[in-house]
């Protein structure tokens, strides 16, 4: 399992496939690992895919000190340098998509095209979901891990196809509680978000840029990402109805498809 020395702290990554480099960041609490399989393997017969595991997540260093977006930005910078990449494409999902905008907005000399994936800008521009959502994040709600997995599903996944697919749910559960967040890095990431704020810079983002949001994400409401595709100058914004906070398994093929067309 490769690691590769990044400023302070040793980043764990994996390669997939090969062509021109898309680079994609995990949100908050995730890992590599969280990628849907059908994503990555769709996408690495066009790209050499590269996912890593963010400061304080999974296999990566959990240095103890606060983290902040700009922070996570250069630590993606530096593993695209450190791997010895010129330019790469780049994709965020929810915080790896507030990453993304520092990594663009901070090192625009590294990214080719961006996709934003049901993320938001942060500061006043956002639109925040309800304060039991943001509780429930900082694990106020419950008392175990195992609890809090199970209670983020319906988070992630609209109400019906959580019904109709109980193997894919119980897989996902399984999946997170192999590696679970410790409550450090969780709270330092979700005060990263919360100190987050592209609002004004967003002008500044001239690179193509693919906004992806579910109409039924409960955790970033979709009208972020209207808020997202009005500002950056060159981007497009892809709505999907029935797709939530998870954009890559309910509809995979679609999904996936408008990447690639996006990127060719």
């Amino acid at each position: 399992m490769p690691k590769i020395k990044v400023n302070d702290i040793n980043i764990y990554y994996e390669i997939h496939g090969e062509g021109f480099p898309l680079v994609m960041i995990m949100g908050l609490t995730g890992t590599a690992n969280f990628w849907s399989p059908f994503l990555i393997e769709g996408l690495s017969k066009h790209f050499q895919i590269i996912i890593f595991d963010n400061r304080g997540a999974g296999r990566t260093d959990k240095p103890d000190i606060d983290y902040t977006i700009k922070m996570m930005a250069d630590d993606t910078a530096g593993l695209i340098e450190a791997l010895n990449i010129e330019r790469a494409h780049v994709l965020g999902l929810s915080m790896g998509g507030m990453i993304a905008q520092e990594l663009v907005l901070n090192y625009p000399e590294k990214v080719e095209k961006l996709i934003l994936c049901g993320t938001h800008c942060g500061g006043y521009r956002s639109v925040f979901p309800p304060v039991e959502t943001t509780d429930f994040l900082a694990g106020k709600l419950t008392k175990t891990h195992e609890e809090w997995i199970e209670k983020e599903m319906p988070f992630l996944y609209p109400e019906e196809f959580i019904k109709n697919n109980p193997e894919f749910i119980e897989g996902r559960k399984k999946g997170y509680l192999k590696t679970p967040l410790p409550d450090k890095s969780r709270e330092r990431s979700i005060l990263a978000v919360g100190r987050f704020n592209a609002g004004r810079r967003l002008k500044k983002i001239t690179k193509s840029t693919l906004v992806l949001h579910g109409k039924k994400d409960l955790l970033c409401p979709y009208q972020n990402a209207e808020i997202l595709a009005t500002n950056i100058p060159n981007a497009k914004l892809v709505l999907f109805d029935n797709i939530g906070h998870d954009l890559f398994s309910p509809e995979p093929e679609k999904v996936n498809k408008t990447i690639i067309d996006f990127l060719k």
